[in-house]
């Protein structure tokens, strides 16, 4: 798959790896990158090959959020202000939706700076491996705006209604060791190993059971908006439907046999 503002790979191993490829501005977001994005998770949604996915930036940056330069022309253009509902509607939601909605694990690579919507973009992966060096900023508060593209409803998550509100409220710059003891990210590594460890995790992922990962994210989704007796019918209609996978078979088959499984995602 070719694309002007992406790179698009996939390995023999099933992984495929989305990288933001406009270095020269940080990887920020401008038209042309957001449906490419939008397109690139269609394509590993609908790819019965690619068992996990790795988002990363290109350069020294995850991405920088929106790019301003690129909206200001836009709207000249236009000849009116954008609709920031519009972008955020046609632009950033469907990635966001589109990443917590794949069946199949997104592990973030952070290879640097995660700022803005690219803050959000990255705590909508599974999982994130960060370098020493990356960090995570909620931007939006220094030029006048409010946390969009998920980042409301991540944070109190994963951080609690008081921190979410400090870096919300503040634009606190969180620097991969801090995230790393808020629970933001899952390991920090030296730069020169984030490949090793993105794709080691990534790895182990490609090879475990596909079916099982897509129904843990659908569970953990609705979690948050559910009581327990809804959460307790919902584990046993997922678990009906991993019961009768092919993986559950070779899994069971595997521990009998006293071998490793071989799953195949199916």
């Amino acid at each position: 798959m070719t694309y002007t503002s992406l790179l698009y790979d996939v390995r023999p191993d099933g992984v495929a790896t989305i990288t933001l490829n406009r270095p020269e501005v940080f990887n920020a977001f401008n038209d042309p990158m957001s449906y490419e994005l939008q397109d690139a998770l269609k394509q590993v949604a609908r790819d019965a090959a690619v068992r996990a996915v790795v988002l990363t930036g290109a350069g020294r940056a995850f991405c920088s959020g929106q790019d301003l330069k690129a909206a200001q022309e836009a709207a000249a253009a236009e000849g009116k202000p954008r609709s920031f509902y519009d972008s955020l509607h046609q632009r950033y939601n469907p990635i966001i939706r589109a990443m917590r909605g794949l069946p199949k694990p997104i592990i973030g690579r952070l290879n640097g700076v995660a700022a803005g919507a690219g803050c959000s973009l990255a705590l909508a992966c599974d999982a994130i491996i960060a370098s020493s060096e990356a960090s995570l900023i909620e931007v939006f508060i220094n030029i006048g705006l409010v946390p969009d593209s998920g980042s409301s409803w991540f944070l109190p998550r994963l951080v609690g209604t008081l921190k979410a509100f400090e870096l919300c409220s503040l634009g606190s710059k969180v620097p991969a060791e801090e995230a790393l003891r808020l629970g933001l990210v899952n390991q920090v590594v030296a730069p020169e190993q984030l490949d090793e460890a993105t794709y080691a995790l990534a790895g182990r992922y490609a090879s475990a059971p596909t079916k099982s990962i897509g129904l843990i994210k659908q569970m953990l989704n609705k979690a948050g908006a559910s009581t327990l007796d809804e959460m307790l019918d919902y584990e046993a209609h997922c678990q009906q439907i991993a019961g009768e996978s092919a993986d559950y078979l070779e899994g069971v088959k595997a521990f009998s046999e006293k071998r490793k499984p071989v799953f195949t995602g199916k």
